[in-house]
C-alpha cells in the first residue's frame, strides 16, 4: 500500500515504536481523538440544517459567548476520551477547572491529560468559514492512580508528547506530531477514515503572507507596528499578502502550507495578549517547531514558557521561521528605543 493510500490507524500501528513512551495508551488516545473529530465534523457540516449554529446563550471562564457547536463539540470530546478509559484529566478551553478522570478508582493507570479547544473559530459557523479543534498532550507528573492536579496541566509546552489539529473546511484533516515530524491525514466521508495525505509537513523558511487582525492594529505595541509597515513595503519579494480568517487553525494551516506568519500580540486591549498558552499556543507552537517554523511571543520561545494558571493568555507569533525571527527583531528594536 502507497504512503498516500495509508489509514491514520495503520499509520499509527507503523510508527507506534517511534513514540517516547510504546504502551499504546498514546496511540489509543489519538484514536479516540479521530473517532471524536468524525463525530463533531459530522455535526458541522450539518449546521443549518439543524439548530446547532448561533450562541448558546451562556458564556465560558473567558467571558466569551458560547456557540452551541463549542458546548456540542466540548461534550463529545471530553466523553469520547473519558469513556474509552484512557486519560486521566482533561482541561478545555470551555470549562472553568481542569476535569480529573477515574479519581475514585485507585487501580487506574492512566498516564495522559490532554488540553484542548474543542472548536477554535467557532463564530465563523454561522457564515460558513473553516473552523477547528487544537489539543495538546502530556503525560501526568503526579504519581499514577492517585487523582490528577493542577501541576499536571501547569507544564511547559517543551513536555509536550503530542499535538495537533482538526480544521473542518472543504475537507476534514487532522495534523498532528508526537515528536517526529508532522502529517496530515484527510477524511474520506464516503468510508469515514482519515489518509495520509500530506506527509512530513514543513514550513517554508520563508513566506510571503502575513496574518494579524489588523482593525486592532492601533492597539498593537510600537514593534508589530512597525513588523506590519514592513510587511507592507515594496521591495524585493514585498509587499507580502495579508491574509487574516479569524480561526487559529485555519490561518495556522494555511501558512504551514503556502509560507507565512500568524500574529496575535499584546495590545492595549488585551495586556496580555489573547490566545491561550495551553490549549491554543503550546499546540501550535510544538506543530510549528517540528515542521521547522517558530512560535515566539515576540522575545522568546512560546514553548519555554512556565505557566502559571488553567486559561493563560500570552502574545502569539507563530510561522516561518525567518518572518518570525525578523518580527522578534522589530520587537527587540522597540524596546530598546
Amino acid at each position: 500500500m502507497s504512503k498516500s493510500k495509508q489509514t491514520l490507524g495503520e499509520f499509527i500501528i507503523e510508527n507506534q515504536a517511534s513514540f517516547k513512551y510504546t504502551s499504546g495508551e498514546l496511540s489509543r488516545l489519538i484514536n479516540s481523538i479521530r473517532l471524536a473529530a468524525k463525530v463533531v465534523n459530522h455535526e458541522v457540516n450539518k449546521a443549518g440544517l439543524v439548530d446547532i449554529i448561533g450562541a448558546a446563550g451562556d458564556t465560558n471562564i473567558q467571558g466569551e459567548d458560547q456557540q452551541k457547536l463549542d458546548v456540542y463539540a466540548n461534550t463529545k470530546f471530553i466523553q469520547t476520551m473519558t469513556k474509552r478509559n484512557i486519560v486521566c484529566g482533561i482541561a478545555s478551553e470551555e470549562e472553568d477547572d481542569f476535569i480529573s478522570i477515574n479519581s475514585q478508582d485507585e487501580n487506574h493507570q492512566n498516564k495522559y491529560v490532554v488540553l484542548i479547544d474543542p472548536l477554535d473559530g467557532s463564530s465563523n459557523i454561522d457564515v460558513n468559514v473553516s473552523v477547528g479543534t487544537i489539543f495538546s498532550i502530556y503525560r501526568r507528573i503526579t504519581p499514577v492512580g492517585t487523582p490528577v492536579t493542577i501541576d499536571d496541566f501547569l507544564q511547559q509546552g517543551n513536555r509536550q508528547v503530542a499535538a495537533g489539529y482538526i480544521v473542518y473546511g472543504t475537507s476534514t484533516m487532522l495534523v498532528y506530531t508526537t515528536g517526529h515530524g508532522v502529517n496530515g491525514f484527510t477524511l474520506n466521508p464516503a468510508i469515514g477514515s482519515f489518509y495520509l495525505s500530506h506527509p512530513d509537513m514543513q514550513f517554508p523558511e520563508d513566506g510571503t503572507i502575513y496574518s494579524v487582525n489588523e482593525g486592532n492594529y492601533i492597539h498593537f505595541p510600537k514593534g508589530i507596528k512597525n513588523y506590519i509597515k514592513y510587511c507592507q513595503m515594496e521591495e524585493g519579494d514585498r509587499p507580502y499578502t495579508s491574509r487574516y480568517i479569524g480561526s487559529l487553525v485555519s490561518d495556522f494551516h494555511r501558512n504551514m502550507i503556502k509560507g507565512g506568519i500568524y500574529m496575535y500580540p499584546k495590545s492595549s486591549k488585551n495586556e496580555k495578549g489573547k490566545l491561550r498558552l495551553l490549549y491554543e499556543c503550546n499546540p501550535m507552537a510544538f506543530l510549528a517547531e517540528q515542521a521547522n517554523g517558530k512560535a515566539s511571543d515576540g522575545f522568546k520561545r512560546i514553548m519555554d514558557i512556565q505557566p502559571t494558571e488553567l486559561h493563560e493568555r500570552v502574545p502569539f507569533i507563530c510561522g516561518s521561521k525567518n518572518m518570525v525571527e525578523k518580527a522578534e527583531e522589530f520587537m527587540r528594536a522597540a524596546e530598546s528605543e
